[in-house]
């Protein structure tokens, strides 16, 4: 069997137990947060592709993160996110989340120091919140090199189908790499709990970061 035969068999045995699992949360009533965050053009979205293939639709949402609303704005940073948290059954995913106030607005001085600094304490509080409610919580970063960055971005740029994707804040992130790089690293050492890990998953190759949340995602569903 080929490398790729041998990928789409695990791929296809992984998202039928994500299924299975699914099915029982979803007739038990139990709750799940699954948060992707991750450097752009990681695969954040391939990965939430694969990972709700055979999922029913009636039992998960996926929240695809972006700038807050004016409306959110007038709010702590916090509201718009307790708006989305899952019921009972459901499987909620976060394509990025509440830890852009201490990623993107941090480093772009959207927020003011004393704001992103005390946010470490907020988060963890709203976390364990959620898990102290039975919510069963998994994070994900998905990690690539500067390198990999550049070529799916420049791969970006000739697909037609793709171009939508990159933007001119991508490469304005990619220009404050270090600075990303700190802010991610006290990110995972500061908010990263037994009820609510991190799991920092290499992604330059992306058919392993694919299998990878799969598989920790069976584990929290399991």
């Amino acid at each position: 069997m080929g490398e790729h035969a041998e990928y789409e068999k695990t791929l296809k045995s992984l998202q039928e137990r994500v299924f299975e699992l699914q099915t029982r949360n979803y007739l038990a009533g139990r709750k799940a947060v699954v948060v992707f965050e991750g450097w752009d053009a990681s695969g954040k979205g391939g990965a939430i592709r694969r990972l709700t293939t055979l999922m029913d639709p009636r039992g998960y949402k996926v929240w695809p993160i972006s700038a807050p609303s004016e409306e959110e704005r007038r709010h702590h940073y916090l509201w718009r996110f307790w708006r989305k948290i899952p019921g009972a059954g459901e499987v909620c995913m976060f394509d990025r989340s509440w830890y852009g106030r201490v990623l993107v607005e941090r480093v772009e001085k959207l927020a003011k120091p004393a704001e992103w600094r005390r946010a470490y304490d907020e988060i963890n509080a709203f976390e364990h919140m959620l898990t102290a409610d039975g919510v069963r919580m998994v994070k994900f970063f998905i990690h690539i090199d500067k390198k990999t960055q550049l070529k799916r971005f420049r791969e970006r740029e000739k697909d037609p189908a793709k171009r939508y994707k990159l933007g001119p804040e991508d490469w304005r992130n990619r220009s404050k790499w270090k600075q990303y790089e700190a802010a991610i690293q006290e990110m995972l050492d500061r908010t990263h709990r037994p009820d609510a890990p991190w799991h920092v998953v290499p992604g330059n190759d992306k058919r392993y970061s694919r299998l990878e949340v799969l598989r920790r995602c069976v584990d929290l569903l399991g």
